[in-house]
């Protein structure tokens, strides 16, 4: 099991973690997402360690952006 945290910029609301959430967790390998919508914690658990640029272009899809990284 692998394990990379993220910060996301934009949430406002439930609807935006449910997004962030939904477009993450399809990404290949990933097992399980988890959101924090007031820190914008994004923690992504996979089988092996997922490809950052992979990660920002599904926060992206949602219509959100990590932060630095």
């Amino acid at each position: 099991m692998s394990t990379a945290s993220y910060t996301v910029v934009g949430m406002t609301c439930g609807h935006c973690v449910t997004a962030v959430t939904e477009e993450v967790s399809g990404l290949p390998g990933v097992t399980d997402v988890s959101v924090d919508l007031d820190s914008g914690g994004l923690t992504v658990t996979s089988q092996a360690p997922v490809d950052d640029d992979a990660v920002r272009a599904a926060v992206e899809e949602a219509g959100y952006e990590v932060a630095g990284r």
